[in-house]
């Protein structure tokens, strides 16, 4: 056995397949897996070939040493993007996803014993990397094909790359094993993740090269996991230190499905030519609502997707404390459609300090990728997922340690209503709400009009529990008793509402979760009792009777939307009960007898007609 893998801790099954294997490779340094990404030609460019039975030889990508990085391409446009309907449990532990035997009709040992017998016949990487990040992670290792060496590359820079000449060794808690053929062999071209939990390690098969459910959140369904057993959870957040021109410090934390504007939370406010801010455009009449605005918060980002909410790094303080889930963001970069729209990851990702990742973005040999040049699919319109993954150290002001968070925001996305049309879209600029509600909206987790993520119109649907519901491995009413604990063991953080897309008549974008992110770090993240009123919906808790932002009046129509003179109490009143509805439909899933019973009491209480008052009885709120 290599020297190296002596110093890790393996199932006999495993050391069988280092003993029989025809070759194992075990990168210490980044800059030799980058080299073994390209193989041993010197082209530059290499196609990544599997021999699959009864095809012949499949091209999965195609990968190219550009300038700043390596840059991968897939050759079906199925394989640019995650298939949401990929996560299959391989064990007989508690679980409310699809399991592996009910879907294909045989045990998942027998599709192990093939993999691993596969696993044999081909020259090896086992990469030793941290799930959860370098400082606080668990340790780990990915067992793939060499000539899948990109995978490892991807993975070593969004978990952290760990030298196993350098590491004292240790049991892996997580195992992730790459196996493409058999997506082709045994699940009809299909992208399957094969979730298998056994008392001490959490594998991960990954039947495809795509690295999203796998290598990005493969690694948050173990941290999810792990929280399971030891009672902590992994936010689905973004979260940044706000610093305002007065040295005032506000942590805000964000989350949300998809679309809810986690990304948004860490970037500056968008301003028009002449500098002020639009905050609005009416939808029927075209109005737009444009503001003065001076200096902003300094942003320090903390996370942009995965908030690991460790029991060892609590305080005691009353407010929740988080790190960073992962050591590199998997950015996508859709949005980034000409030079200049993202000055700040433009210039990362053109002059790199160390080479990257991109996926869905055109290479050519020996020239700079640039993240606006974006694939094209087989219809001849850019793939909408083009990545880069950013190693978080190149993030500008990046924070380093824990933060306490004084402010949890939840951002939905809301479509236009009116009274001749009414919607849901009745939330309005910024709702302050106990921690009740705070509870139920992360149960509900809308993922709201218009999600870019999904398919389809602006219909109502849920993203499941926590928004980080699709890569959880087991049963949705445990992460809802966690993240009521979660919430009553941290009564010092506050709760708010954002919405985006839309206040009622206005398209807002993404200004309101702005400007509200501004205000909040203004008044560190405070509001006075006599500055809000209970919502006409209780579901929304307090609405903001007035707003001023540098000597600016918000109007009451961006703060309460039956104010709004297309909309009215009667529009406001339809698209309630459009919410209600959804509420009451998404709650009941978790309304069991394993329920936690403080959560049972605010469900009841919704059930009941409680008003905002009711909830704050059941949890207090401090404003």
């Amino acid at each position: 056995m290599n020297r190296l893998l002596k110093k890790f801790t393996f199932s006999p099954e495993i050391v069988d397949v280092i003993e029989n294997c025809k070759g194992i490779y075990i990168p210490t340094t980044k800059q030799e897996l980058h080299e073994m990404v390209f193989g041993t030609g010197r082209s530059g460019k290499y196609d990544v070939v599997y021999d699959v039975p009864g095809r012949g030889e499949v091209v999965e990508a195609t990968v190219v040493r550009a300038k700043n990085g390596v840059v991968v391409n897939y050759v079906e446009d199925y394989m640019r993007r995650r298939d949401p309907d990929c996560m299959r449990i391989g064990d007989d532990k508690p679980t409310d996803k699809p399991r592996f035997a009910d879907v294909y009709g045989f045990p998942f040992a027998d599709m192990k014993k093939q993999t691993l017998e596969w696993l044999k016949g081909q020259e090896l990487i086992f990469m030793p990397f941290n799930s959860g990040g370098n400082i606080y992670g668990y340790g780990s290792m990915l067992i793939c094909p060499r000539n899948a060496a990109f995978f490892a590359f991807a993975m070593a820079n969004l978990q952290g790359f760990v030298s196993a000449e350098e590491t004292e060794g240790y049991k892996p808690r997580a195992i992730v094993y790459v196996a493409p053929p058999f997506r082709h062999t045994h699940f009809n071209g299909k992208q399957v993740v094969v979730h298998n939990r056994l008392d001490d390690c959490h594998e991960v098969f990954s039947y495809n090269l795509y690295p999203g459910p796998s290598a990005k959140k493969g690694v948050y369904s173990v941290l999810l996991d792990i929280g399971e057993q030891e009672d902590w959870v992994t936010a689905h957040a973004s979260a940044a230190r706000l610093t305002t021109q007065y040295d005032n410090e506000l942590v805000i934390m964000h989350e949300g499905a998809s679309g809810g504007g986690k990304s948004e939370m860490l970037q500056d406010i968008a301003r028009t030519e002449d500098g002020r801010v639009l905050l609005s455009v009416n939808t029927v009449t075209g109005e737009p609502t444009i503001l003065n605005l001076g200096r902003t918060a300094r942003i320090e980002p903390v996370c942009d997707d995965m908030a690991t909410c460790y029991p060892k790094l609590q305080t005691g303080s009353g407010k929740l404390t988080l790190v960073d889930g992962e050591d590199g963001w998997f950015l996508r970069m859709d949005g980034v459609t000409h030079y200049g729209c993202d000055p700040v990851y433009e210039r990362i990702c053109t002059q790199p300090s160390e080479p990257l990742c991109f996926f869905n973005i055109q290479g050519v040999v020996g020239a700079t990728s640039l993240i606006w040049e974006h694939t094209l699919d087989s219809n001849g319109k850019p793939c909408p997922n083009p990545r880069a993954i950013v190693p978080r150290e190149m993030v500008p002001h990046i924070v380093t340690e824990p933060v306490e968070v004084d402010i949890r925001s939840f951002g939905t996305r809301m479509p236009p209503s009116t009274r001749d049309n009414p919607n849901y879209g009745i939330m309005g600029m910024l709702h302050f709400i106990p921690p009740a509600l705070a509870w139920m909206w992360r149960l509900v987790a809308p993922r709201g009009f218009k999600n870019p993520s999904i398919v389809g119109g602006g219909e109502l649907k849920s993203e499941g529990v926590g928004s980080y519901w699709p890569f959880a491995t087991g049963k949705r009413v445990k992460q809802a008793n966690l993240l009521l604990k979660q919430i009553i063991d941290n009564p010092n953080t506050r709760y708010v509402l954002i919405p985006n897309q839309h206040i009622g008549v206005y398209r807002v974008g993404f200004a309101a979760e702005w400007l509200s992110r501004e205000w909040l770090s203004r008044h560190n993240g405070h509001v006075k009792r006599d500055k809000v009123t209970p919502a006409r919906c209780p579901l929304l808790g307090y609405a903001m009777l007035e707003m001023t932002i540098e000597g600016q009046s918000i109007r009451s129509k961006f703060l309460r939307t039956e104010t709004q003179d297309r909309m009215g109490e009667d529009g406001y009143d339809a698209g309630a009960k459009i919410l209600t509805d959804f509420f009451a439909k998404e709650l009941d899933k978790f309304y069991t007898d394993e329920l936690d019973p403080l959560g049972k009491e605010i469900i009841d209480c919704f059930r009941k007609g409680g008003t905002i008052e009711d909830y704050c009885k059941l949890t207090p709120m401090h404003f």
